[in-house]
């Protein structure tokens, strides 16, 4: 419980100086909401009645304090700039409400790609890689240098990038989707994910090289251990040493590794976004900033600080799981 406590503790103190740290940018970052939402043809009278509506003419500690008060309350207030018509501005939780599902199944599609390549062929490059002697020496040679080369090629190719080739080869050359043809979760959830799985894709590839590297490097090292030889030289088999030894503790790192890749991927990916035009919180993060949204921008960025903080506590809770000796530390 002593644990829980202190990560709890760590959530609120890290979610508040965030939040803090993001207000101040929005005072000190050039640029003027006012002047953005009524453009640079507005009279004074016009401005001065936008500001007062929204607060603005308010001393910054106080626009702040009651931006707090209001989120503890559940009150996430209205955007600047999205309305729902033209008398009623958009509050913030429901305009965020109608983006985030479709940034969660897109992680979510990406993370099932990562974990279900990148783990078994990690350990298919590192059982290649470790084989010596003989043909299937030779021929683990050949795939470990095969795949080093791949995976390296696929860690250099930029996102941006990488969205645009799958574009094309899928969408325009074998035209398994129609590019920007986006369609959304309410109106066919099957056809949603259908489109989702080529930008997630995109995410994943990248990915999915690293964690195989990381996987195989792992691997290769804990094969050097005393327990190894001694497991061998008991008549362990190789499967059995690889599998039931070897893959368990080289995890280790890999899990700390994943939990990197599953924040940066749930938080939300912004240049696949705005590649295949999904209306993500990633392209709306984009959006809210150019146009000054403060209210979209703070609770926009305390979501992802949240979810780098509860995927981070995750991953420990996982190591405790893996290696029962860590809770007795």
């Amino acid at each position: 419980m002593k644990y829980f406590g202190k990560k709890v503790i760590t959530l609120i103190m890290t979610l508040f100086l965030v939040s803090v740290a993001a207000f101040l940018a929005f005072q000190v970052i050039p640029g003027d909401v006012v002047t953005s939402i009524l453009g640079t043809e507005a009279t004074p009278e016009m401005e001065e009645r936008l500001r007062e509506e929204l607060g603005l003419n308010d001393p910054p500690l106080t626009r702040y304090l009651h931006w707090v008060g209001d989120v503890l309350k559940g009150d996430l207030g209205v955007s600047y700039r999205y309305s729902k018509n033209m008398n009623e501005r958009m509050p913030v939780a429901e305009l965020i409400g109608d983006k985030l599902p479709v940034t969660l199944w897109l992680a979510f599609i990406s993370l099932v790609l990562i974990v279900a390549v990148s783990i078994p062929l990690g350990v298919l490059w590192a059982g290649s890689a470790s084989r010596t002697g003989g043909r299937a020496g030779r021929l683990g040679h050949v795939l470990d240098v095969s795949l080093g080369v791949i995976t390296q090629a696929a860690m250099a190719v930029p996102s941006f990038f990488l969205g645009i080739l799958v574009t094309y080869i899928f969408g325009i050359v074998f035209q398994v989707f129609q590019p920007g043809g986006y369609i959304r979760y309410q109106d066919n959830f099957p056809g949603f994910l259908g489109y989702l799985l080529f930008p997630a894709l995109s995410i994943a590839l990248p990915k999915i090289a690293m964690t195989a590297r990381f996987l195989r490097n792992a691997m290769l090292t804990e094969m050097k251990a005393d327990y190894v030889r001694t497991a061998t030289s008991k008549g362990a088999g190789r499967n059995r040493v690889l599998y039931g030894h070897v893959l368990r503790n080289a995890m280790m790192p890999v899990v700390t590794f994943l939990g990197m890749i599953i924040a940066e991927v749930v938080a939300g990916s912004i240049v696949v976004e705005q590649v295949f035009g999904l209306p993500g919180i990633g392209r709306l993060l984009v959006s809210s900033i150019s146009t000054r949204d403060f209210p979209v921008v703070e609770i926009l960025i305390l979501y992802i600080t949240f979810v780098v903080i509860f995927v981070y506590f995750l991953v420990d809770i996982l190591y405790r799981v893996i290696d029962p000796r860590i809770s007795e530390k």
